[in-house]
């Protein structure tokens, strides 16, 4: 291919990805070292209280907030460098407690950044290997069934992964809600009270079966997809060569779908380590909470109408340092596979 004929292809997908990609990335990068603030300014203010026979009026200095024309406050932008993720990550409190007698883990739990880590990174290592185990599961037994029924089986085996994450989330939630229909099942089954939804282990528990029925359907279709390239002559022979079920699903089957394993558990760890549906969907707010929720919650205002846009732009940034750091072996492996093709 001519070169100019390449840099035509190529050319549109690189002007959208440094417009949508790269530059919003170098945008969050300088707010983390940037705070937004108010300007404000002194002025003297009259206050009266009604009296006889006239009112008692007194003046006060007051910081009010300086206005632009349109009514708005006026804002102004400080280089502060790392002092955003040194407040995020409140390396001085930690270090107090420390020498306070506190263990580590007791000081970085009172932390909400690392309260937050510490469950997104649970919540990923644990749905990963569930999400590829139940989407293997099911193609290889859809694999295995008649032709006739597998068009019904894979429209129902897709309904989790079409329905809006959130909407799941509300959904799987209300089943378990005071009243909901889960809720009335085990209180029917053990004969008393059960709240599901008050305990932090039971509500990230729920938290991850909801992202193992909703994302291992994507799996399946990968992995289904695969297993119609499989040379069956390879199988045949395994078979004639007297080779179990689990011999041929270990030594055939599993290398024939580990790039889409791999493929598979790389779009997981990147969603994963995104999570934002689950925490929102089952209001685990006060139990759990992620680190994309985190800089969600930065970014609202305050009682005062500040964001805090540079805490939440450092927080950006770590999780996106995070997602780097959990796909660099992966996609190493990827490249060395290539390498060697």
């Amino acid at each position: 291919m001519k070169t100019r004929t390449f840099a035509a292809f190529v050319a549109p997908s690189l002007a959208m990805m440094l417009l949508f990609i790269a530059l919003p990335l170098v945008s969050v990068l300088l707010q983390s070292t940037e705070n937004t603030r108010r300007i404000f300014k002194e002025e003297l203010v009259e206050r009266c209280t009604p009296g006889f026979p006239a009112p008692t009026c007194e003046k006060e200095r007051r910081q009010m907030p300086v206005m632009d024309a349109s009514g708005n406050p006026v804002t102004e932008r400080v280089f502060v460098g790392l002092e955003n993720f040194r407040t995020l990550l409140k390396t001085e409190q930690i270090a107090g407690m420390i020498a306070e007698g506190r263990s580590l883990w007791q000081a970085i739990s009172a932390v909400d950044f690392y309260r937050a880590l510490a469950f997104t990174l649970i919540f990923t290592f644990i749905t990963l290997p569930l999400v590829i185990g139940v989407g293997l599961a099911i193609a290889i037994a859809l694999n295995a069934t008649v032709q006739a029924i597998r068009g019904p089986i894979i429209f129902i085996s897709l309904l989790p992964f079409i329905i809006t994450p959130v909407i799941g989330a509300l959904s799987i939630r209300w089943l378990f809600t005071g009243d909901g229909l889960m809720t009335a099942a085990l209180r029917h089954l053990v004969g008393q009270d059960v709240s599901p939804l008050s305990n932090s282990w039971s509500i990230a528990l729920l938290m991850m079966l909801y992202r193992v029925w909703h994302v291992a359907p994507f799996a399946f279709v990968i992995f289904y997809a695969g297993l119609q390239t499989l040379d069956n002559d390879t199988v045949d022979a395994s078979v004639v060569d007297g080779a179990s079920r689990f011999e041929r699903l270990r030594y055939v089957v599993l290398p024939h779908l580990a790039p889409l394993i791999l493929f598979v558990a790389l779009i997981h760890l990147m969603d994963a380590y995104r999570m934002f549906d689950e925490v929102v969907g089952f209001a685990s707010q006060a139990y759990v909470i992620s680190l994309q929720w985190l800089t969600f919650e930065l970014l609202m205002p305050d009682n005062t109408g500040n964001r805090a846009i540079g805490r939440a732009s450092a927080s950006a940034v770590l999780t996106m340092i995070g997602i780097v750091i959990l796909l660099v072996p992966l996609i190493r492996r990827t490249w060395r596979d290539q390498k060697g093709r």
